[in-house]
């Protein structure tokens, strides 16, 4: 039996409890800390929400999950840990592969008569897509993560080999997330399975969700997309904008045209502006 997700939980501002919390989910090769500073601000501008920072499985510490590892299971493991909250789960914001993860949830929460009330895809783009399109840096990240010894000495190691792979100081920086201490040694060891995460990116390209877009829904839904971002290209685009003109009290797409695909790192306040009004939106229409 697979083990509950690891997650932080941020509460409302005032230190009530929360009557009701928001997953973020995180892409691949990250961790819910991706959220962290994002989700606290967003928080204290929602009375009684809280927000669940969510490692999905084979990141951050979620490393102790069975294979399949499929989207479909990054659902099943979501839905396994709503029943652990002290709250209802009312919204979810994805990034990347999490954005992908956040439309199939909400897909599934409709499924069983607990609709979302909200989900919002950051840079995600639902449907099929070419691995290699508008990936050969992320394809790049996990060859020079393959090339790394098992033991590292220091972590001055780590940003060493990869900066001779040609990654960036702040790619490794944030890559390092994933380096852990060996229990009762002073070097260090990956602890991410990459043989998982390509399995994991394998599956993502492979699943199309422009249903979830396209099809009546109870959910509201957000496409957030960056505007500098190789995610969406003039087709996906779009079809994008055709769902949410075809439904327009039930999808919404923005484009933030000085965003690449780190949208949260690129333009955080016009992402903030953007999930809260959505939310906001949502609630009015749907709650």
């Amino acid at each position: 039996m697979n083990a509950t997700l690891s997650h932080a939980l941020i509460h409302p501002a005032h230190g009530a409890a929360p009557t009701e919390w928001i997953y973020f989910l995180h892409g691949i090769l990250g961790s819910g800390a991706n959220w962290r500073s994002f989700a606290k601000t967003l928080v204290s501008q929602r009375p009684h929400v809280g927000a669940v920072l969510v490692d999905l499985r084979m990141h951050g510490s979620s490393q102790d999950f069975a294979a399949p590892h499929t989207v479909a299971a990054c659902v099943e493991d979501l839905a396994a840990l709503d029943a652990t909250l002290s709250a209802p789960v009312a919204a979810v914001i994805g990034h990347s592969f999490g954005g992908k993860v956040a439309l199939a949830y909400a897909a599934h929460r409709e499924q069983i008569s607990s609709a979302l009330r909200h989900a919002i895809a950051v840079d995600s783009n639902p449907g099929v897509r070419d691995p290699h399109r508008g990936n050969d840096e992320l394809t790049h990240v996990i060859d020079a993560l393959e090339t790394l010894p098992k033991v590292l000495a220091s972590r001055a190691d780590f940003v060493s080999a990869l900066g001779h792979q040609g990654l960036s100081a702040a790619l490794i920086a944030w890559l390092s997330m994933n380096l852990r201490p060996r229990p009762n040694h002073s070097d260090y060891e990956l602890r991410t399975d990459l043989a998982a995460i390509r399995t994991l990116l394998a599956d993502y390209f492979a699943q199309d969700l422009w249903h979830t877009l396209e099809e009546p829904r109870r959910t509201h839904r957000s496409l957030i997309i960056g505007g500098k971002s190789a995610a969406f290209d003039q087709a996906d685009r779009t079809r994008a904008l055709r769902a949410a003109e075809a439904s327009p009290d039930h999808v919404r797409v923005e484009v933030i045209a000085e965003a690449a695909h780190w949208v949260h790192v690129d333009a955080p306040e016009e992402l903030l502006r953007i999930c809260l009004s959505s939310l906001a939106s949502a609630d009015r229409k749907l709650g």
